[in-house]
């Protein structure tokens, strides 16, 4: 008996977007996308590409004054050039769910994440009385990872971090178990071991059958997951076909670019931005970067903080959490110290406690040989412009009033109009930015874009210290490549300390000289980078404190049900370029 392949979810052919009103070229311009139950297909490419457009025009949001047109442009095998807005709402949760990349936005202040994840049961009447419907919500925030499910589905979004915010998103968009998951940078704000669990869920819903459209600047995530790759670049389709073959022998030059840039251990003292693959070999071929002076005086020191809060307990009462416990490190003048954990480890905590936003409950906090902590802001300001930050939600951080502009300037008070005007353009072109993007509203933005906004606006005021928290990841591994290479100049150029939370172990492994890892508020590992990645444990189980330094490996990538193979191949230049174990040529 021959067995007839199901129809697909999606089959798109000459998809062209655009907003006639902004008087600008198409942001999509004649895609083809086929998407078939059971498979993978990733959009990968730089910020402002048409990826997150073309994901959310498949459930009619590409947004006001959008226009659509398509020679072909099927649901499940029904025209939706004809659909009415009632049809695409029905589809909305149930036939799809979706995966927003601002999670701190997307998320209603105003309502739990029990709520959130349970609003499509109830609004589709999927799930019936209250105790039904709190055993689904609390069983899908258990399967992408969230700690304490009864507790979290109690908590407001502002009371989690970024990487428990993301996984709730991840959760409210499973929770009907659609048959399309639309996934916009599902994994931006997990650490290794967080990301690999969310993984996993996705890749077993395609296992039973589900349809993953994945939008990924991380080459490593798209190798390990994807069945089909689509690399995008100014709203084309630059290269197509089965990841294996797009990431082990690229055929366009931005492609080879983008494998190229990767951030690794071996890219240490180089220019990612230069980086390049030469011939047809794996050869990466990169400038160094320009000396660093070495490191000085003490910038930051932080002794024996901590910091607990109070929340609801599932049962009724209350309980208390050690967001931080003992935690004590300084950071000198020139140095690069990454902090890397768990999501929920408290890094963000320590962060706001040293940018002065919130005061540790013990210990103390000096800047520049000045109290820091358990001090009065008045006290702190003549100090507050050599601290700067870079925020891992970079739109909630903006005054919702301001243009790209008026953020910027912010830093640049003492300038007069027109010297501010071309320092406010030269830090945009610094970023990888337009200067034409200067009276643009953040929201107006890509993801990837507001937070190179953030970016400029920190280093406009050339400070001492940049806590970077997640600074770089919303970027596509392009504009990843500029924006450290760029703090790698400004190092040189001004000796600037930087504190660097990440949970990208490439990226700590090439930028920070020494790191430590937090787990459950707590220091387990500090040390120069190659010592402390030298001592953690390759299989460690997970829960375990050597869970913070685990990646996805190679081996445990997830097999399509679609094409029967392993989604990526450990031999492939993503790969070499992640794991780089042959010697690079440095030109």
């Amino acid at each position: 008996m021959t067995v007839l392949p199901r129809a697909p979810l999606v089959e798109i052919r000459g998809l062209t977007v655009g907003f006639p009103a902004t008087g600008e070229a198409p942001v999509v311009q004649g895609l083809d996308l086929t998407l078939h139950p059971g498979q993978c297909v990733a959009l990968v490419g730089e910020s402002g590409s048409g990826k997150s457009v073309t994901a959310r025009t498949l459930l009619n949001l590409a947004g006001d004054g959008a226009r659509i047109t398509a020679e072909r442009f099927r649901i499940q095998g029904r025209d939706a050039r004809s659909f009415r807005e009632a049809e695409w709402r029905r589809l909305r949760g149930t036939f799809a769910g979706l995966v927003m990349q601002d999670a701190l936005v997307s998320l209603d202040p105003l309502r739990t994440v029990g709520q959130e994840v349970g609003e499509v049961l109830t609004e589709h009447r999927l799930v019936r009385g209250r105790q039904a419907l709190a055993g689904r919500v609390h069983d899908t925030l258990a399967r992408v990872g969230m700690p304490r499910p009864p507790a979290r589905a109690q908590q407001f979004a502002h009371q989690l971090s970024g990487g428990l915010r993301q996984r709730a998103l991840i959760a409210a968009a499973i929770a009907a178990e659609p048959e399309l998951i639309i996934a916009d940078e599902p994994t931006t704000a997990l650490d290794p071991a967080i990301q690999a669990q969310v993984l996993a869920v996705l890749a077993d819903r395609v296992r039973d059958g589900a349809g993953l459209l994945l939008i990924s600047h991380d080459i490593a995530l798209v190798a390990g997951i994807a069945d089909r790759v689509l690399v995008m670049r100014a709203g084309r389709v630059v290269e197509a076909g089965p990841t294996r073959t797009v990431l082990e022998h690229p055929r366009h030059p931005y492609t080879r670019q983008l494998l190229a840039a990767i951030p690794s251990a071996a890219s240490r003292g180089s220019r990612l931005s230069s980086a390049r693959i030469e011939g047809g070999a794996a050869a990466i071929l990169r400038a160094p970067l320009p000396p660093r002076a070495g490191i000085g005086a003490p910038v930051l020191e932080v002794r024996s903080i901590a910091k607990r809060y109070a929340h609801r307990a599932a049962r009724g009462g209350t309980e208390t959490l050690a967001a931080l416990d003992g935690v004590s490190f300084t950071v000198r003048a020139g140095e690069v110290l990454g902090v890397i954990g768990a999501s929920g480890s408290g890094k963000s905590t320590c962060a706001k406690i040293v940018l002065g936003l919130l005061e540790p409950d013990a210990g103390t906090v000096s800047l520049l040989g000045q109290p820091w902590s358990g001090t009065s802001e008045a006290r702190r300001r003549p100090l507050r412009r050599r601290l700067q930050y870079i925020p891992q939600d970079p739109l909630s951080s903006f005054d919702p009033r301001y243009r790209v502009g008026d953020i910027i300037g912010e830093n640049l008070p003492e300038l007069g109009a027109r010297q501010r005007e071309a320092r406010i353009r030269a830090l945009l072109d610094q970023v990888g930015l337009s200067g034409a993007l200067v009276t643009r509203s953040p929201r107006a933005l890509s993801g990837g874009q507001r937070q190179r906004v953030a970016i400029a606006r920190a280093l406009a005021a050339e400070p001492a210290l940049i806590v970077c928290d997640e600074p770089v990841s919303a970027l596509d591994v392009s504009i990843q490549a500029q924006v450290l290479d760029l703090l790698a100049d400004l190092q040189a150029r001004l000796g600037t300390a930087l504190l660097f939370i990440s949970h990208d172990h490439g990226v700590i492994q090439h930028i920070a000289d020494s790191v430590l890892v937090l787990y459950e508020g707590r220091i387990i590992d500090q040390g120069s980078v190659t010592d402390v990645f030298g001592r953690a444990a390759p299989d460690g189980p997970p829960g375990r404190p050597e869970a913070a330094l685990q990646a996805p490996s190679a081996g445990s990538r997830p097999r399509s049900r679609w094409s029967g193979q392993p989604a990526g191949s450990s031999d492939s230049i993503a790969d070499r370029a992640v794991a780089a174990p042959s010697p690079l040529r440095i030109v």
